[in-house]
């Protein structure tokens, strides 16, 4: 398929893209912020299955957890256990959790740029 014959098509696409990228650098921020806060390392969070890890450290949780991450339906209930701890390791709610699971673009900003303290 050729996009010079489609250029409504091509600009829908481009602009898409551009959006995707703006959100997933957002959310790469928001978690950098977290992680800092908790004093942790920052970078940690581009590193994939590291970041994980540094995670699970954050809201006390065994490093065996790291591999229900993998195991599906499994990982649902362990990303919510997890949110709800960060949640609570910020000083938070459980109603603050729900929205770092169900508007985490929302919430993750907020709690990364926000004046939270990390009570861990």
């Amino acid at each position: 398929m050729d996009y010079g014959d489609y250029p409504a098509a091509a600009g829908m696409a481009t602009g898409l893209i551009i959006i995707y990228l703006i959100i997933g650098i957002l959310m790469l921020i928001s978690i950098w912020k977290i992680f800092t806060k908790a004093g942790k390392p920052g970078w940690a969070a581009i590193i994939p299955i590291y970041n994980i890890i540094i995670l699970l450290e954050i809201v006390d949780k065994p490093l065996w957890w790291f591999i229900l991450w993998f195991i599906p339906f499994v990982n649902i209930i362990i990303g919510i256990i997890v949110s709800i701890e960060l949640a609570k390791k910020f000083g938070q709610s459980t109603g603050f959790a729900v929205g770092l699971i169900l508007l985490p673009i929302i919430f993750y900003p907020i709690l990364g740029f926000g004046s939270y303290k990390y009570t861990g």
